[in-house]
């Protein structure tokens, strides 16, 4: 993101009104230059309304991602130990994906305990690879590093303990009837609202970095929405009030860091009973989809290592871990 664009935006975060002359006096260039930056604010999918004749402003609730109102939550919370954890917290307007940002951290630095944020990213990643939507302003992207001692074996489920974690944070923003989807999708109504990508770099078998991607729709603009292939929902579309996305940032750093800093000495099970509760797919018809088959049965829930179960029509109940599994509704 450019300086100018910079500017811009701090003139306009107070959503008032400003005509392109007026913000073209303040910045000392011309009312055309002002426009050619707008059209690209808008193309990195930032939210602005034009008024005829008058001039431009960002929706009522905008809010930028302000790292002093983040520790501020942070240190308010008296329950919480996040922020005397917290070893760095980085925010960036625009980035290419918050988690290659912290695995290339890792590889050159002790990481952990530190979380990445940005307004935008440019090369965001699902599961499987897939592109994850993120344009500017509008939803989370974060990413929590973490070490551990005890390898991959020990980490068995940590998406799903997460899965929680960001269910508590959702939970303390005044949202309702929030799901979770086997392994690691938010949901509210059968429709996705979030999604979390575990990756691990280090020693399989010992000492080994965990970074904890975290994707919540927030405000999502309709045009950038286009280009999400399936059913989705956002926070301002389920919330009955406005939702503060640094508040929320603060109480995600707050759950993820209650869940990680004790994960591998209790494992997922303790998080079990919770996450059960929560199953979007709890009892429903649904395939197992692999990269050659599709496996039909019904859904019973999870065991203690976060493995899925699903009952087959013979009866039997087979046991599944994520890796490259979808979980399909059947309709």
């Amino acid at each position: 993101m450019s300086d100018l664009q910079n500017k811009i935006l701090d003139i306009l975060k107070d959503s008032e009104i400003h005509s392109g002359e007026s913000l073209g006096e303040a910045l000392g260039v011309s009312r055309t230059a002002i426009w050619k930056q707008l059209q690209k604010l808008e193309a990195m999918g930032l939210q602005l309304e034009t008024i005829k004749g008058m001039g431009y402003r960002l929706p009522p609730n905008f809010e930028l991602l302000d790292k002093a109102v983040i520790l501020s939550a942070l240190t308010e919370n008296s329950s919480s130990n996040a922020r005397r954890v917290l070893r760095n917290l980085d925010i960036f307007k625009t980035i290419d994906s918050t988690n290659s940002y912290a695995k290339i951290q890792a590889e050159q630095r002790d990481f952990s305990a530190s979380v990445v944020l940005a307004e935008q990213q440019t090369s965001g990643r699902g599961r499987r690879g897939k592109h994850w939507v993120s344009p500017f302003a509008a939803n989370i992207y974060m990413s929590v590093m973490w070490n551990f001692e005890q390898g991959a074996q020990a980490l068995e489920g940590l998406s799903l303990a997460i899965g929680v974690a960001v269910r508590r944070a959702l939970l303390d923003q005044g949202l309702m009837d929030i799901q979770l989807k086997w392994p690691n999708d938010i949901y509210v109504g059968q429709k996705k609202l979030g999604g979390i990508l575990l990756e691990m770099i280090g020693d399989p078998a010992g000492q080994c970095s965990v970074v904890v991607g975290i994707g919540i729709n927030v405000c999502m603009p309709e045009q950038a929405a286009a280009d999400i292939d399936q059913v989705w929902t956002d926070i301002q579309s389920q919330a009955t009030k406005p939702v503060s996305r640094n508040h929320l940032a603060a109480s995600l750093i707050h759950h993820s860091f209650e869940i990680l800093s004790g994960f591998q000495d209790v494992g997922f099970s303790v998080y079990r009973d919770e996450w059960q509760a929560a199953d979007a797919f709890n009892g429903l018809s649904a395939s197992i989809v692999t990269p050659r088959e599709s496996i039909e049965g019904t859904v019973v829930g999870v065991n203690d290592r976060g493995a899925l179960e699903l009952r087959l029509t013979d009866g039997q109940v087979q046991q599944f871990i994520g890796g490259e599994l979808s979980l399909r509704l059947n309709k």
